[in-house]
C-alpha cells in the first residue's frame, strides 16, 4: 500500500488516468486502492482534486465507450468471452443480465460499485441497442459518482490512510505474502466450487440426440426454456413442445411439476449453468427426473435440429 502512495505521488495525474483506463478495458488493477491513494494525496496537498476527478471520469468513459461499441457490434456473444475469463463463469452472465433487465440504464449509475456487474454493464448497454447519448449520460454520472466516492474517502481519511500505510509497511514482506495467499485461496475456492457443480451434473445431463429421439417417438417429456428476454431476442424460437418459464416461477410452482416423467431444462449460458442450478434445486424438492440439456440451445442448433416460433 505504501508503494501505491509513492507511485501515485511520483507520477501524478498521468498514472491515475492510465490505470483507470486500463482497468476499465479489462486489465486487473487495484483501481479503488489507487483512487483512495490519490484522494489521500489530495488531502496532503500533492494533487488537485478537480483535475483528478476529471481524469478519472474521462478515462472511465473512454474505456466504457469502447466496450459499449464492442457490445453493439458483437451482441451478447461478447458476454460469453468475458465470462470465460471470469472466476464466476457460471453465474456472471445471468446475474449481470438480470440486473440490467430490472433497472436498465439506471444500473449504469452503480455498475462500478458491483463486483462482476461492472465488467458486463457497458457491453450489455451496447448489445441491447441503447443510444450512445443515453449511455454517455448515465455512464458519465456513474463514473463521476464512483470517482467522487473513492477519491473523496481518500481525501477525508488522508491522515488515517497514512497511518494504515505505515502500519502495513511495518509488516514488511509478510503483509504482501498474506495478501497474495488470500487472493490465491479465494481463486482456488471459486474454481473448486465450480468444478464440484459441473461434476455433480455431468452424469444427469441429457444429450440433444437423446431428446430428439424422445420427441420423434412421441415420449411424454416436459421441456422448459429458461432463457431471459435478452437471450430470446438474440435467438428466437423454441425446441418443439417447449415452454418458456423463468427459473423463479418454475421453482415456485414445483408442486405442479410431474414426478412421473422427464423434465428437460435448457438455456444459453456457459456449461448450462442456469439449467444446472435450477435442476439441483428441483432435485432437492423431490423432482428426480429433471435434467439439463447438454450444450443448451447452441448444441441443438449446431446439430441442425428444428425449433418452433413462440
Amino acid at each position: 500500500m505504501n508503494t501505491t502512495i509513492e507511485f501515485v505521488a511520483q507520477h501524478g495525474y498521468s498514472v491515475v488516468f492510465a490505470c483507470v483506463l486500463l482497468e476499465q478495458l479489462g486489465v486487473p488493477l487495484p483501481t479503488p486502492l489507487l483512487l483512495l491513494a490519490a484522494g489521500a494525496l489530495v488531502g496532503l496537498g500533492q494533487l488537485e482534486i478537480s483535475l483528478v476527478l476529471l481524469l478519472v471520469v474521462v478515462a472511465a468513459l473512454i474505456g466504457d465507450t469502447i466496450w459499449f461499441y464492442i457490445g453493439r457490434r458483437r451482441g451478447l456473444q461478447v458476454l460469453g468471452f468475458l465470462c470465460r475469463i471470469s472466476l464466476e463463469q457460471d453465474t456472471c452472465v445471468s446475474g449481470a443480465k438480470g440486473v440490467f433487465l430490472r433497472h436498465g440504464a439506471s444500473s449504469l449509475l452503480v455498475s462500478k460499485f458491483i463486483p462482476g456487474f461492472s465488467t458486463f454493464a457497458q457491453p450489455l448497454a451496447g448489445a441491447t441497442g441503447m443510444s450512445i447519448s443515453r449511455f454517455l449520460l448515465f455512464d458519465g454520472f456513474g463514473s463521476a459518482l464512483w470517482a467522487i466516492t473513492f477519491v473523496g474517502l481518500g481525501y477525508i481519511f488522508s491522515e488515517q490512510f497514512e497511518l494504515v500505510v505505515g502500519y502495513a509497511a511495518s509488516f514488511g514482506w509478510w503483509f504482501g505474502l498474506v495478501l497474495i495467499a488470500a487472493i490465491v485461496g479465494y481463486a482456488g475456492w471459486k474454481f473448486t466450487a465450480r468444478q464440484r457443480l459441473i461434476k455433480s451434473l455431468r452424469v444427469t445431463r441429457i444429450a440433444p440426440e437423446e431428446l430428439k429421439r424422445m420427441l420423434d417417438e412421441g415420449e411424454d417429456v416436459l421441456i422448459v426454456d429458461l432463457r431471459d428476454a435478452l437471450d430470446f431476442a438474440e435467438r428466437p424460437g423454441l425446441i418443439p413442445t417447449a415452454r418458456r418459464l423463468p427459473p423463479e416461477e418454475l421453482e415456485s410452482r414445483h408442486e405442479e411439476l410431474p414426478r412421473d416423467r422427464d423434465l428437460v431444462l435448457y438455456c444459453t449460458c456457459p456449461n448450462e449453468a442456469k439449467s444446472a442450478r435450477v435442476a439441483l434445486r428441483l432435485h432437492r424438492r423431490g423432482i428426480m427426473r429433471v435434467r439439463p440439456l447438454f450444450g443448451g440451445l447452441q448444441k441443438w442448433d449446431e446439430l441442425g435440429f428444428p425449433t418452433n416460433p413462440l
